[in-house]
């Protein structure tokens, strides 16, 4: 891949597995949403940005500083994800998953944003996530400037612990109110050590993030894996369960896919997602 500057974005020449629209759509994140043209805008880590192909090449709004200090490891630029999806092509299933969704990568996200919008995904749906995460942003995030539009950060752990259950009834969350203040918390005390466990191993992780009320299994892997960015993290959705149960033994181990596992389960659950259970 090559970065060139243009005036008011980067151009990256020959993409290798990076297609935006399987990127945004494949469940893994909730503030990027794509217009009538298919440019997507959205902001990471409290910064705004369009993104979009066009004749063979991705598009992402702003300056060569923001792309080097923001973009490049937010879209994990920096891996060989040809080499990782020919690793996983271990069985027929797989093989087709890793085929059909080339282009996936695994964003690294902020922690507490991931901890807080997984938490917010528990028996939800995408739109609805997407539109209780963007509620919570536009309350009571920064608003960052964008070619004239306003979009919103997401608040940090230190705004949402100080607020109420009362102040986070217009996003509509329901039961999901309380463990998103005690997260929040946990997060702004010190007591739950995002940081340091993004340094740790994924079974430490699990453990601690299974400490906090309304953290199990499902949402705990996906912190791991797309705020942590621990990638043999395994999320098992309603799809999952399904891809799973229709084409691999009941004592299947996940583990088989190595430090790869977290891809090769957002191959799959997108690939499952798609039609192809």
């Amino acid at each position: 891949m090559q970065y060139i500057e243009h005036d008011g974005f980067v151009e990256i020449s020959s993409p290798e597995d990076f297609d935006p629209v399987k990127i945004f759509e494949c469940g893994q994140c909730f503030r990027w949403n794509a217009d009538e043209n298919g440019v997507y805008r959205g902001v990471a880590h409290g910064c705004a940005a369009r993104v979009w192909t066009e004749n063979g090449s991705v598009f992402i709004s702003g300056t060569m500083e923001d792309f080097q200090s923001i973009w490049y490891d937010y879209f994990d630029l920096g891996r060989d994800y040809a080499s990782a999806r020919a690793a996983l092509s271990i069985d027929e299933y797989t093989r087709s998953a890793a085929e059909y969704g080339a282009g996936i990568r695994i964003l690294r996200q902020d922690k507490w944003e991931a901890l807080c919008s997984f938490i917010i995904s528990q028996c939800n749906n995408i739109p609805r996530i997407k539109k209780i995460v963007e509620t919570l942003c536009s309350c009571f995030g920064e608003p960052v400037e964008l070619e004239g539009k306003t979009l919103y950060a997401f608040p940090n752990a230190e705004k949402v612990a100080a607020l109420s259950e009362a102040d986070l009834a217009p996003l509509h969350c329901g039961y999901r109110a309380p463990y998103i203040l005690g997260a929040a918390k946990a997060v702004a005390d010190g007591s739950l050590d995002l940081d340091a466990l993004a340094q740790s191993d994924f079974n430490t992780a699990l453990k601690a993030l299974k400490t906090m009320n309304g953290i199990g299994d499902k949402v705990a892997n996906c912190v791991i894996l797309f705020g942590l960015c621990i990638p043999d993290a395994f999320p098992i959705d309603v799809w999952m369960k399904k891809a799973l149960a229709a084409h691999y033994p009941k004592d299947f181990d996940p583990k088989v896919f190595g430090k790869n596992a977290g891809l090769a389960q957002q191959y799959i659950f997108y690939y499952a997602r798609s039609g192809n259970v």
